[in-house]
């Protein structure tokens, strides 16, 4: 085992940066700690105090400069407890963590203990407080009014033990001796009770040693309580480990010593996860398997959690174990696990946030007055209890992951349901032999053979026979470091393995992610200017090719800051070093791959279990057991004699000129023998863990500035979440408006869509996590779950008080079939409306509600503006600070949000499929024969992709109709019919406008035909295709919105075509066919959409553009003279005609040449066709030709049809020369084209096929 050198040269390669004392200043007295939230009805004794930091060392280092505010809060962060002898004076440990702006952290390790309180202004001045306490309480429980006894007792604590002379405190205590009531509860007599004050002593070191720090710190405290003095002054050990023990070098074990023993530390190798020693055994014992990963989704989310409990260190154990299972991602926003009192205002910070508060005596959830709770998850760990925000998703392959990780913890002996731990069992006997201290050390260094061990249990049993039990209680038994050493090193292991199956996890869902990176800048300047408007990775493609179960969270992760910083770092890799967790990943993955035998498989078709555990336990097991270096041990300083004297109980003022700086020495540079061929060398240079992240990368949060309680840095820190807000609404919009009209690209035919419905979702998700977080923001007082909600029923109750009872002028009522009325929306009556829908709703649920359906109606920025107009009520709800009452900010706010008027959202339509809708049904006839409206009777049967009104009979002489059914959804078709009761029966119908009229939705379903017998074809029944237009279409339906419009109904092109068969000739073919193969690819993109995604089928197969019209222009191409056919050419007519054929080709008479083969295809035309003609629907010729082509689609009959069709001998006789149906090569195309549709299971509309048996 080699000596390793001391590193003086440089901070960085320390083992630890600072060693720092806090407690009680005798100088400045006793200062009440204003902040701790205290009532001063309690006991002096009980109170906080303001601590001080007395002394750290050294006083500043090259790369941490020391924060003297901060550790003094972290370190006490409920200030100075007094306690008397009757008193429990347990020492207790708890550590906590400070982030950098580079995103390196400091952690810190405090001991804190009990000391005698010596001075006498200090003794004096706790009596005169209790004194006085104990008059006040006693008049104020006479006395009627019982809120007036705090005030002389706070003017008279400021600073009372510096300010007081020990005679005045007497002559005060003389004169309320008989008030004194000794033997109560915090009382305090000097004559009887001793005080105690606590003291802690605080390590700070860049990576989290746990174990080490506590067992340094303990020791040292233990040598102070003990009643011999330690082998060497306090200040050895002290400087031994601030200037002579370095890091351990990365995957080696480095050992040095504490006041009464040898100390073990290790460090992960380069392909290891980095380091944690935060017992993942506690949190999950604490907790549970189930919520720790509920807990880690949230984490994973970035929801604001908050941890709850009266221990701080269980706060740090829980926070530390979340963020080291997020490998390869890091936790981005605000981590504060130990907040105190005075830093209670950040619960108000609208951003994610990992915090933790201590629990207070008796306190509950109730008591925190938390500001809103819409996107919280609180964690309540000494009840064992997570309460996650509403709408989680599931951790993909949740149920497979709870089951391997409870194997883990069951060979571990870990209990699976969230409990409290176990107390360790009691220690063996205490030996005290020199000689059973160097076997100890020997076994520990694997120098020990068999029967060396056995030797070892043979003395100690020994010992224990020998009246071992009789030795000095302050001595480390032989058993209880065996006991401590063996827990260590299964705790390690177990925090190995189940960190490992969750990089694991992540291995598998990400292992690919390099693949969907986009690499769209040439340099490193040019994609820092542009990242706001660029897209680093691809999320449609890559949410595409995972399994369905896993597309709820991912959609949400991939939304995340986590994950935009990590796909950050791959595209800047290409210019600079990559980030060390990334590189760490990356490495493991290409390791993964070598050694995948399964690579064909989909990510996620089957659970894949952890398979590193054995050897990423048997590393640090390796290092643990067996110690590759030693540093060199504490040695006598140059100190002035006298220094250094012990007092037992007291930590001595230590000696500050030989801690302020390094000594050299001759020892450091002594080596002894090493246990391993290998040797390292020391260097100065930084580990990757701790190097200089690239300085053009994003900036963390730099946490030391929420430490500062300076009214100013407060104002400052509220000002910058304000524009923290605002740029988050400004980004979230812009994405929102780039992913809506990439969609409404696709939907016009003009792009590829992936998981845009999805991806629409978690955006809208994200945009009422904002709005809540932003009403959130300054609240005065906790009102409920949900800000935003709260907000929306005070304006609601304060508009009420004002309204006047009458129908106010201007408002529109309306009465539907079913006797309902309702009046048009506004603000109020949208909030009325979905407090009618919301049986069973929270308010979280019932906000998500309202922001969908005002996004939907385009009314969001309006109604919100409209709710920030009382003034009043704004100064009544929030603080100065609150960003709802910085006016610009606000402004622009309702400006980013006025934007996503431009697309179209069905949020709310989608998302709350059982509510009632009350619809308005319009028909448009055509102006100039408006008038033939009067002799029809109508009828409409609107559809929807959740299903159908039914039949709804429109009231003879008029033109609309009003009703309530089921929510339908987003508007497909619509049948429109009549009643035949005579010839003139028949009007021109131009269209059909329906209205919803809850989201303000209009569709527009367009006709251009007649409806009627004896007049075009014919039909009573049309089936019409609908197209969304603009709420404003009730006045001019021809205004679209920003939205294109998608595919109508097949009227005025095709009509053309149809009306002018002398021109027909002139139809370029290429443009036929090219149409044909549009429509035909437009459905074989839908189909391979994934099933969530798709739209609405009907309107590919029916619309225009779509197949339908399509093949009717295929089939009308080089038409002859109309005087075959009487009247109007109709495809179906055609079609009939050739069916007789076919059926009578094989009768006699015919001409030989004229025979066809009777094969099955043939038999199905004509008996479809035969259905078809017979059915009882009279949906007209163009009806009959869209059934029959949708039934052969659906059928995959419909390639097979064409070729006998053109076959037929009637086609010769009906089709000139140049005709495509005439033309083998392009018959043979078409019919290809159409074969590759049989690959698809085609599901039609029940309009489509209503009354047809096939």
């Amino acid at each position: 085992m080699s000596t390793i050198a001391t590193a003086t040269g440089s901070a960085s390669c320390r083992f630890a940066h600072y060693f720092v004392v806090c407690g009680l200043d005798p100088e400045t007295g006793l200062e009440p700690d204003d902040g701790a939230g205290e009532s001063f009805e309690q006991s002096p004794i009980h109170r906080s105090f303001k601590s001080r930091v007395l002394v750290h060392y050294p006083e500043s280092t090259d790369r941490n400069i020391f924060n003297k505010d901060a550790v003094n809060t972290l370190c006490m962060p409920r200030g100075l407890s007094f306690r008397t002898q009757a008193d429990r004076l347990e020492s207790h440990f708890h550590s906590f963590t400070i982030g950098f702006e580079d995103g390196s952290r400091s952690y810190g390790f405090v001991h804190t203990f009990y000391e005698e309180v010596t001075g006498a202004q200090i003794i004096t001045a706790m009596q005169t407080l209790h004194r006085m306490h104990h008059v006040e309480h006693h008049s104020a429980s006479s006395s009627s009014a019982p809120s007036s006894a705090s005030s002389p007792s706070t003017s008279s604590m400021d600073s009372l033990g510096s300010s007081l002379d020990e005679s005045d405190g007497e002559s005060l205590a003389a004169g309320n001796a008989a008030a004194t009531c000794l033997g109560c509860a915090g009382s305090f007599d000097p004559s009887h009770d001793t005080l105690y004050v606590s003291k802690a002593l605080c390590l700070l070191t860049p990576l989290p040693f746990l174990g080490a720090s506590r067992h340094f710190l303990s020791q040292l405290h233990q040598a102070v309580a003990s009643q011999t003095a330690p082998p060497l002054p306090l200040e050895s050990y002290i400087h031994n480990i601030l200037y002579e023990v370095p890091l351990p070098p990365p995957g080696r074990s480095l050992r040095f010593h504490g006041v009464q023993g040898p100390i073990l530390c290790q460090r992960p190798g380069p392909g290891e996860l980095p380091l944690g020693e935060y017992p993942l055994r506690e949190a999950f014992s604490l907790l549970g398997v189930d919520n720790m990963v509920q807990l880690l989704t949230c984490s994973l989310l970035e929801t604001q959690i908050l941890l709850y409990s009266q221990d701080y260190q269980r706060l740090m154990t829980v926070a530390e174990g979340i963020t080291t299972l997020l490998f390869p991602f890091q936790w981005q926003h605000i981590y504060l696990p130990i907040i105190s009192t005075p830093l209670h205002h950040l619960l108000d910070a609208p951003v994610p946030f990992l915090m933790g508060i201590q629990r207070r005596d008796g306190a509950q959830r109730a008591s925190l007055q938390l500001p809103h709770e819409a996107n919280l998850c609180f964690v309540d760990i000494d009840n064992h209890c997570v309460d996650p925000p509403e709408g989680l998703p599931a951790f993909p392959d949740q149920a497979e992951l709870v089951r391997e990780l409870s194997d883990i913890l069951q060979h571990f002996g870990v209990p699976l349901q969230g409990s409290a731990l176990t107390k360790p069992t009691p220690a063996s006997p205490q030996l005290s032999s020199l000689v059973l201290e160097d076997l100890m050390e020997d076994r520990r260094n694997g120098n020990l053979r068999g029967e060396e061990l056995e030797a070892l249990e043979r003395l100690q049993a020994l010992a224990w026979r020998c009246g071992g039990d009789k030795l000095s209680g302050q001595e480390k038994t032989l058993g209880r470091v065996l006991e401590e050493e063996e827990k260590a090193l299964s705790d390690a292991k177990m925090n190995i393995q189940l960190r490992e199956v969750f990089a694991g996890r992540f291995a598998t869902m990400f292992g690919r992610y390099e693949e969907f990176v986009i690499h769209s800048a040439h340099d490193l300047d040019s994609w820092m200017s542009n990242r706001e408007g660029t897209f680093n990775f691809d999320k449609g493609a890559f949410l595409s090719a995972q399994p369905v179960t896993h597309l709820h969270f991912l959609s949400r992760f991939l939304e995340t800051s986590m994950f935009s910083s990590f796909a950050d770092g791959k595209v800047i890799s290409r210019w600079a070093d990559r980030e060390p967790l990334q590189q760490l990943f990356d490495s493991r993955l290409e390791r993964e791959r070598l050694y995948d035998t399964d690579q064909a498989e989909s990510p996620g078709s089957r659970y894949r279990k952890c398979s590193t555990l054995f050897e990423s336990a048997q590393a640090i097991e390796r290092r643990l057991l067996k110690a590759d270096h030693t540093a060199i041990h504490p040695h006598l300083l140059d100190m002035r004699i006298g220094q250094g004297r012990h007092q037992p109980g007291y930590f001595p003022k230590l000696q500050a000129d030989v801690l302020i700086h390094s000594q050299s020495t001759k020892r450091s540079s002594r080596v002894t023998p090493s246990r391993r061929s290998d040797s390292w060398r020391t260097s100065a240079e930084p580990d990757p863990e701790q190097r200089q992240k690239h300085p053009l990368v994003r900036k963390h949060l730099n946490h030391l500035k929420f430490l500062d309680l300076s009214p100013q840095v407060i104002a400052q820190t509220h000002r910058e979440f304000v524009q923290g807000l605002l740029n988050e609404c400004r980004l979230k919009t812009k994405r929102m408006l780039m992913e809506r009209m990439g969609k409404e690209n696709v939907e016009v035919g003009q792009g590829e869509v992936n998981i845009t419905g999805l991806q629409e979702n978690t955006l809208i998700h994200g945009l009422c996590d904002l709005l809540e977080r932003t009403w959130g923001h300054g609240l005065q007082m906790k009102q409920g779950k949900s800000a935003l909600w709260s907000h929306l029923l005070h304006y609601q109750a304060a508009l009420e008080k004002t309204e006047v009872p009458a129908e106010s002028p201007g408002t529109e009522q309306r009465t539907y079939d079913d006797g309902a009325v309702l009046q048009k929306g506004s603000l109020v009556q949208d909030m009325r409306f979905i407090q009618t829908m919301s049986e069973g709703m929270s308010e979280v649920a019932q906000a998500r509600a309202w922001i969908s359906l005002t996004l939907e109606k385009k009314m969001l920025s309006q109604h919100l503006k409209e709710m920030l107009t009382n003034q009043e009520l704004l100064r009544q709800l929030y603080k100065p600070h609150a960003f709802l009452l910085c006016e610009e900010e606000r402004e622009q706010f309702l400006f980013h949000l006025l934007s996503l008027n431009t697309v179209d959202y069905l949020c709310f339509t989608r998302a709350f499929a059982s509510i009632n809708i009350p619809y308005r049904v319009s028909i448009i006839p055509m102006k100039k024969l408006s008038i033939a409206m009067a002799t029809v009777n109508p009828w409409v049967c609107v559809s929807g992709e959740m299903g159908d009104s039914g039949v709804r009979q429109i009231p003879k002489n008029t033109q609309e109709i009003f009703f309530q059914c089921k929510n339908l959804g987003r508007l497909s078709t619509l049948q429109l019919g009549q009643e035949n009761s005579g010839l003139l029966a028949k009007c021109l119908i131009d269209c059909v406008m329906v209205y919803n009229e809850i989201t303000g939705h209009t569709y527009k379903f367009p006709c251009g035909r007649w409806l009627g017998k004896g007049v075009g074809d014919g039909s009573l029944e049309r089936v019409l295709i609908g197209q969304l237009v603009s709420p404003g279409g009730e006045e001019d339906f021809g205004r679209w919105t920003g939205t294109p419009p998608e595919l109508a109904s097949p009227s005025q092109g095709v009509r053309a075509v149809l009306g002018s068969l002398g021109n027909r000739t002139r139809v370029v073919s290429v443009e036929v066919h090219e149409d044909m193969r549009e429509a035909a690819n437009n459905l074989v993109k839908h189909f391979h959409k994934p099933e969530q995604e798709r739209g609405n089928l009907t309107m590919l197969l029916c619309g225009e553009g779509g197949l339908v019209p399509s093949l009717e222009k295929f089939l009308l191409h080089g038409f002859k003279s109309s005087r075959l056919f009487q009247r109007n050419v109709f495809v179906w007519d055609f079609v009939e005609k050739a069916v007789v054929s076919m059926e009578t080709a094989d009768q006699p008479g015919h001409p030989p040449g004229s025979m066809l083969i009777k094969e099955p295809p043939c038999d199905l035309l004509c008996h479809y066709v035969n259905s078809i003609s017979a059915s009882p629907r009279n949906i007209g010729k163009e009806g009959k030709f869209q059934l029959l082509v949708c039934l052969g689609v659906r059928d995959r009959l419909l390639s097979q049809w064409l070729p006998l069709l053109a076959e037929c001998p009637l086609t010769s006789r009906t089709y000139e020369d140049g005709a495509l149906m005439r033309d083998r090569s392009a018959v043979h195309s078409l019919s290809r084209i159409l074969h590759t549709l049989n690959e698809f299971t085609v599901t039609l509309e029940t309009s489509l096929v209503k009354g047809v048996a096939l």
